[in-house]
């Protein structure tokens, strides 16, 4: 469990590095249970055996030359998963984020991203998360109202693709690292610091034990290798927003106050109205 102590020492290094670290945040059998969530959802979404989405709820399917077909990440798995949903509004959220961001939040991004065992194309290129902000328009003072937070469900080091981060590039403003291609279809190269005149040896690694909780900035640039050893390297994902700086979002504490979720609202899906049936993405 966090105390005010550890809160405090990791949101001063957030706001020095871009990045912090907070240990321990979820025990072993919250940590059990969200892994078996991971599990559920990996299930499905192999079943489907091709990117498939119904609402704000997507399965992303990849290729990896080895393993073959495989779950990169599922966004927005809490519809209708009430572990996932449960740990989105935990409380504990609210005290890490409520200094940075206030009382009133918005969540913009629920995903589940795996490293399968031998999974060596499982990779995301350099980047920072601004990159996704879109439409530009319906996010407002986002070095300042955006945080990321990321649950290890597994240990994190350099083996299985645990993420490398460029501290203080949060205070450098927007750079283009991984040019137009997704940043998931692209290794995680030296060379796309180089060209943007970042040297490679600052980089640290983000180890990280279950039950870990790091949180970076929108601009902090960041990135992960391959998955080469015989584990999972499984990570939750909850990005927040303060509510009056964001015109999309689901709403995730309001005064405080946890909210469930309900009907999907637009988040990044532009036709969750058009076409909120279930369907699969062309390839």
């Amino acid at each position: 469990m966090i105390d005010d102590s550890q809160i405090a020492e990791a949101l001063a290094q957030y706001r020095a590095e871009g990045y912090a670290v907070l240990r321990h945040v979820f025990d072993a059998d919250e940590v059990r249970d969200m892994a078996d969530a991971f599990d559920r959802h990996w299930a499905e979404g192999m079943a489907h055996g091709r990117s498939f989405r119904h609402g704000n709820l997507l399965y992303r399917l990849g290729r990896d030359a080895k393993l073959g077909k495989l779950v990169r990440l599922v966004q927005w798995p809490s519809y209708g998963d009430p572990v996932l949903e449960a740990v989105r509004r935990d409380a504990r959220h609210l005290l890490i984020l409520e200094p940075l961001i206030g009382r009133n939040v918005k969540q913009i991004i629920n995903q589940l991203h795996w490293k399968p065992p031998g999974a060596a194309g499982a990779e995301f290129a350099f980047h920072q998360d601004v990159r996704f902000r879109r439409p530009r328009g319906a996010y407002r003072n986002l070095a300042t109202s955006y945080v990321q937070t990321g649950i290890a469900i597994d240990p994190h080091r350099a083996g299985n693709g645990a993420m490398r981060i460029y501290p203080r590039s949060h205070l450098l403003g927007e750079k283009d690292l991984a040019g137009p291609a997704p940043v998931l279809d692209q290794s995680m190269a030296d060379e796309q610091l180089v060209a943007a005149g970042l040297d490679p040896a600052k980089l640290v690694l983000l180890e990280l034990d279950p039950g870990d909780l790091a949180l970076w900035s929108v601009y902090t640039i960041h990135g992960s290798g391959p998955n080469r050893t015989k584990g999972d390297r499984r990570f939750y994902l909850n990005g927040y927003v303060r509510a009056e700086d964001c015109d999309r979002g689901e709403w995730t504490f309001r005064n405080r106050a946890p909210c469930p979720l309900g009907a999907p609202v637009l988040v990044h899906y532009d036709d969750l109205y058009a076409r909120p049936d279930p369907h699969y993405l062309e390839e």
